[in-house]
């Protein structure tokens, strides 16, 4: 089992950042792949980013790369999500989520965080 809490998130203008942290606990966070996900309302949720066990490997939708770095720290079970040049339509509950292998497709990942809010404004 493993449990994850989502932080950072909060209302930022267009052209600002945000940093998104997950924390993990409860099993070997550093066995598992991490992706980022975002729901916006009325709309399904889709892949943001996800990144390795190891951090070597990543992979970033492309509405968000060369705005948005997923990192990740082992020694602190924690996964990020740095956000730069935020535009409105990034607006969304953003979540964290775990599994053996690194996806953009959310059935591949066995535990999810609960989310947070990020809101820009125009």
């Amino acid at each position: 089992q493993v449990q994850l809490v989502e932080s950072g998130g909060g209302l930022v203008q267009a052209g600002g950042s945000l940093r998104l942290s997950c924390a993990a606990s409860g099993s070997t966070f550093s066995s598992y792949a991490m992706g980022w996900f975002r729901q916006a309302p009325g709309k399904e949720r889709e892949f943001v980013a996800y990144i390795s066990w190891s951090g070597g490997v990543t992979s970033l939708t492309h509405s968000v790369k060369g705005r948005f770095t997923i990192s990740r720290d082992n020694a602190k079970n924690t996964v990020y999500l740095q956000m730069n040049s935020l535009k409105p339509e990034d607006t969304a509950v953003y979540y964290c989520a775990a599994g053996p292998r690194g996806s953009s497709w959310p059935s591949s990942y066995d535990y999810w965080g609960q989310g947070t809010q990020v809101t820009v404004s125009s």
